[in-house]
Formats: C-alpha cells, sequence, structure tokens
C-alpha cells in the first residue's frame, strides 16, 4: 500500500446510535478453538502479564489499552465466528476471554467484533480506499510524504479530529470479509476463525477489536448496551517475518512497520494487545493459534471515536 488510509478523514464523523445496536444475522457456523496439530494447549493463557489472584484463584488481569477505532469499523455487520469468506493466507484460530478487570470475573454474553486487512493490507467494505501491496495510492492521497514519516493512526488519545485515525470513513463497499461479531460464553470466550493479517504503509500488523455489553441478544442479532473496550491486537515480529515468507503475504511490495516503530501498539505487551501465539516454528502455513485476555471496566464508554 502507497499510502495508509487509515491516517486520514475525508468525511464527517460517523454518527452512530450507541446504545442501540441492531445487526442481522449473517451466516457464520461455530468454531472450535484449535490450535497447531488440532488441539488447544491447556496453557494457551499463560505467561500473560497478572495484576493480582482473586479469591477463586483465578489470574486477574490488567484493563487492557484503549486504542483508536480508526475509519474502517462496520458496526456489528456479521455475526460469526469464521470471517475468512474466500481470503487467503495462513489460517488463524483467535481466541479471547474477556473478564472484569477488578473483580476477575469473566464476561458472559459480551458481544466481541474483531476485523482486519488480507494478506495484502486491503480492508473489505473499503477496497477503494486501501490499496494494500504497493498498487495505486487514492487519487486524494497527499504527495510529497518524507521517507520514514509515521503515516499510521495516532496513538490512543491524541486528537479524533483533522487527520486522526480516530474519525470513521463511510463504506466503499458492499464486501464484508474479515469482519465479525459473536459473543463470549460463561466463562468470558469467544473463538474467531480467520486468516492471518497482513500490513500496510504506516503501520504494524494488527486486529481491531470492540467488546460491548449489557446489551440484549435477540433472534435478530444484539440490541442495545454500551461498548466498553475499543482496542487492537499486535503480532510479535518473529511471526510476522515468518508469515512474510509465505504467499500471498511474500507478494507484498509494501514497506512493514514494525512492532516498535508502531504509532498505537504502547509497548506494554499483554495489557496492549499483543497476543500470545503458537505455531510450528518452520512451518507457520500450517497455522497459528492466537489468544488472550482482555480485561475491561463493564461500566465504561469506550468507543475510540
Amino acid at each position: 500500500m502507497t499510502e495508509n488510509t487509515e491516517s486520514k478523514s475525508h468525511s464527517p464523523r460517523h454518527k452512530r446510535d450507541l446504545t442501540r445496536r441492531k445487526v442481522v444475522i449473517a451466516g457464520g457456523g461455530a468454531v472450535v478453538a484449535v490450535g497447531v496439530g488440532g488441539t488447544l494447549a491447556a496453557g494457551a493463557f499463560a505467561g500473560e502479564k497478572k495484576q493480582g489472584t482473586a479469591a477463586t484463584g483465578e489470574a486477574c488481569y490488567q484493563l487492557t489499552s484503549e486504542t483508536t477505532e480508526g475509519p474502517y469499523y462496520i458496526d456489528a455487520d456479521k455475526i460469526r465466528q469464521d470471517i475468512t469468506e474466500d481470503k487467503e493466507g495462513i489460517p488463524l484460530t483467535l481466541r479471547i476471554k474477556v473478564i472484569d478487570s477488578e473483580t476477575c470475573k469473566p464476561l458472559r454474553n459480551a458481544a466481541v467484533d474483531i476485523w482486519h486487512c488480507d494478506a495484502l493490507g486491503i480492508y473489505s467494505g473499503y477496497e477503494s480506499l486501501s490499496t494494500g501491496g504497493g498498487g495505486t495510492p487514492p487519487t486524494d492521497a497527499p504527495s510529497g510524504t518524507p521517507t520514514g514519516t509515521p503515516t499510521g493512526e495516532p496513538p490512543s488519545g491524541a486528537p479524533s479530529g483533522g487527520t486522526g485515525g480516530g474519525v470513521h470513513e463511510e463504506p466503499t463497499d458492499d464486501e464484508r470479509y474479515l469482519r465479525g461479531t459473536w459473543r463470549t460464553d460463561k466463562q468470558g470466550f469467544v473463538t474467531f476463525r480467520t486468516i492471518f493479517p497482513g500490513w500496510y504503509r504506516g503501520r504494524c500488523v494488527h486486529i481491531h477489536t470492540k467488546v460491548h455489553v449489557s446489551g440484549t441478544w435477540t433472534d435478530a442479532g444484539y440490541e442495545g448496551g454500551n461498548t466498553c473496550h475499543t482496542g487492537q491486537f499486535f503480532f510479535d515480529e518473529e511471526a510476522v517475518l515468518a508469515s512474510a515468507e509465505v504467499e500471498p503475504y511474500s507478494t507484498s511490495t509494501t514497506e512493514r512497520t514494525t512492532l516498535t516503530e508502531d504509532t498505537i501498539y504502547d509497548q506494554s505487551g499483554t495489557t496492549g494487545g499483543l497476543l500470545k501465539l503458537k505455531y510450528k516454528k518452520n512451518d507457520i502455513a500450517k497455522g497459528v493459534l492466537a489468544t488472550i485476555t482482555v480485561g475491561v471496566d463493564p461500566e465504561a464508554t469506550n468507543t475510540g471515536t
């Protein structure tokens, strides 16, 4: 991608009713949480950053960092666990546990959104605004950007106006691959099947997420509630470098931003959204299991905009 469209604003801030969220169920079979070789290790969440221990003995985690929503969010458009559609890439099973960061209790029936670009940096719903691996830049992209100048979204807390990454863009097409929403189970877990994301100019490899609580699941989908967390998940450099050797990632001509260079990741490990990854070191193409515990404040409102 020759210009990072997540760093620009081309339209007024998207207006949504944040207390009334209606969605339409669209496909989505059940997903079983599996790792490389078809099993999920019992210690998949071991090693994450803990802040204490609850009376029940369950680990308590720090409040997970809030980040910008970015311009490419589409509100709970697909209620499904398998968001791959026909996109090529390394199979990725993403298993998230959502807990109350103060009580350590799992949050049941929360609605979790995830969305990310494909292997070449393209976002569904915004194909005309994203050009992925070195294609033609958008017609309204600025010229003469100095080499090395960050073009990604601003750090969390940066102004959302002007060129801020928190300003929503209206979708430009009807594609919805690599997007989905699903509910957490009684233990706070939710699992998605997708592909390992690619990269685009100015950003490291990442997945966007939102957590909605206090709403109601109906036959029509999910309604009401509040968005208590807006964040992003990140991948360590070793895994990204391994993925870059696999097609179609290896065909990208876009210069990659590393994890330490990224303007959004706060370098705090699990608290900042860094995923714990399991895969065969010499054969990442077989698939990756990514796990993380997300600590949220269910009474907060964090829209990321």
